[in-house]
């Protein structure tokens, strides 16, 4: 009898150490990742993110998904499935559309687009690329690769370009542009190539005898005529 009674009494106990370990234990814990520079801190899927500078909302970003990096050297924020971003002005107006496949965006200062990269203003101007880099801090764009502008006035084309932020102020190498005739241009006639006279060419005159006081010196860098030599 009292054999019974301590096997029970020694099942109880073991019973309810098992059941008190299963609803008060803690969730099991993977290891730490020592090495995570390549693993972001945080990951976030459909965002739709304001961002204000100075304590008035300036940007307006709308990605698949959006990576925060903090071990990385800069800190990085990365959208490896495309942007979409809306800077306002002052009036809370879309000033600037800005569109990428793929977009890097280091310590919250300099963004490097990839991808089809386009670029749109309330002034009408519109910037196409495959790679641009947009420097918040000192309001410029710039590119290393072929990139195609149009304005209002002008298209202009180009292996590198380099701008401010508003696109009105820029540089492109090694470019070549298609600018509108006036109208007074347009409305004139050139003339036929037949019909185009060709200026003939002055008659040179006869030498004279040289005196006999006369020394030899070089004609070709004291002749005051190049087309006569003495």
């Amino acid at each position: 009898m009292y054999k019974i009674s301590i096997v029970f009494l020694t099942v109880s106990l073991i019973a309810g150490h098992i059941l008190c370990s299963c609803s008060s234990g803690k969730p099991p814990i993977a290891p730490a990742v020592e090495m995570r520079d390549s693993c972001s801190v945080m990951t976030t899927y459909g965002v739709s993110k304001l961002i204000s500078d100075s304590g008035v909302i300036r940007y307006k970003i709308v990605a698949e998904e959006w990576n925060v990096h903090d071990r990385t050297n800069p800190p990085k924020q990365t959208f490896p499935k495309g942007l979409v971003m809306e800077k306002f002005n002052e009036k809370f107006h879309i000033e600037m559309y800005i569109t990428a496949d793929t977009a890097y965006w280091y310590n919250q200062n300099l963004w490097e687009l990839r991808g089809r990269v386009c670029v749109w203003n309330d002034q009408g101007t519109i910037f196409n690329s495959e790679l641009l880099y947009w420097d918040m801090n000192r309001h410029e764009f710039y590119s290393n690769v072929y990139s195609h502008l149009i304005t209002p006035e002008r298209e202009v084309e180009g292996n590198s370009f380099h701008s401010n932020e508003q696109m009105t102020i820029y540089e492109v190498n090694f470019s070549h542009a298609v600018f509108p005739l006036p109208e007074e241009t347009e409305n004139q006639t050139v003339p036929d190539d037949t019909t185009q006279v060709t200026p003939t060419e002055p008659q040179r005159p006869e030498p004279q005898s040289r005196p006999k006081s006369y020394q030899m010196v070089d004609d070709k860098k004291t002749s005051p005529n190049p087309h006569f030599t003495l």
